[in-house]
């Protein structure tokens, strides 16, 4: 169960970006995960285009951190091959894979089509309500978002209120030369899709190819207004910005 905090959520979150608000990412990243503010925090990781920077700071600090990856059923083969390989690689000792009921899938889903006929109904299937189930213990979780991603991530802060849970944003002021910098001075190992054209990876029926000098998430959901797939919306709608949420680490 989730531990029992003193004051609104609204109050931590203020006073960690006001304490963490000069930090590196690493420093954010460490912090969080011991802060007694933060509480039990888990990292959400789609194994994507950028995840390995987060899975690998996270391996160096503690390998025993649960990890949560989210195994919709429509996943590229390359990307849970990839899952595998990381995992190992990096020495994660708790990586969980969250996959939607079995149950549900069955009476929304039999034909596995869903994301012709409603691409937001099969993100909420497949990702967002696993999602929700698998965090249930954690009073915080850990994503990928960074500022540069979008319009609606401008004003992205290291520590977010959700509606139940604390987010940690430890890459919000990183630029595409710092993710690239990371990855290339760690000789992390790349996404094998990325060197396809995939800049932005997600399940493989609402994922195409990117031209050279496109925006990198003009491949997910492509010819849909649909540009995010939800698992950061609250109640209230998107949590920052206009209706299109964010996604996970990657």
């Amino acid at each position: 169960m989730p531990l029992d905090f003193e004051g609104p959520m609204t109050d931590r979150v203020a006073g960690l970006n006001a304490a963490y608000k000069h930090h590196s990412a690493f420093a954010v990243l460490s912090r969080a995960l011991t802060d007694p503010d933060v509480g039990r925090i888990a990292l959400v990781s789609s194994f994507g285009a950028e995840s390995v920077v987060l899975l690998h700071m996270l391996s160096v600090m503690d390998r025993n951190t649960p990890v949560l990856f989210l195994e919709t059923g429509m996943l590229f083969p390359e990307t849970l091959r990839y899952q595998q390989d990381l995992a190992e690689h990096l020495g994660l000792r708790d990586v969980r894979l969250i996959r939607p009921d079995t149950n549900a899938t069955f009476a929304h889903d039999p034909e596995g089509d869903l994301h012709q006929r409603d691409a937001d109904a099969c993100c909420a299937l497949r990702k967002t309500a696993p999602l929700d189930r698998a965090l249930g213990d954690f009073d915080a979780w850990i994503t990928g978002r960074k500022r540069f991603q979008s319009g609606d991530r401008a004003a992205l802060e290291f520590f977010e209120a959700g509606d139940l849970r604390i987010k940690v944003n430890p890459l919000a002021h990183w630029a595409p030369a710092d993710v690239a910098d990371y990855m290339d001075n760690n000789k992390l190992p790349r996404h094998p899709l990325v060197a396809q054209g995939y800049p932005s990876i997600g399940c493989a029926p609402c994922t195409s190819r990117v031209a050279p000098g496109d925006d990198p998430r003009s491949g997910r959901w492509r010819g849909k207004e649909k540009t995010e797939c939800g698992i950061h919306f609250t109640a209230r709608g998107a949590e920052r910005g206009t209706a299109s949420g964010a996604v996970v680490a990657g």
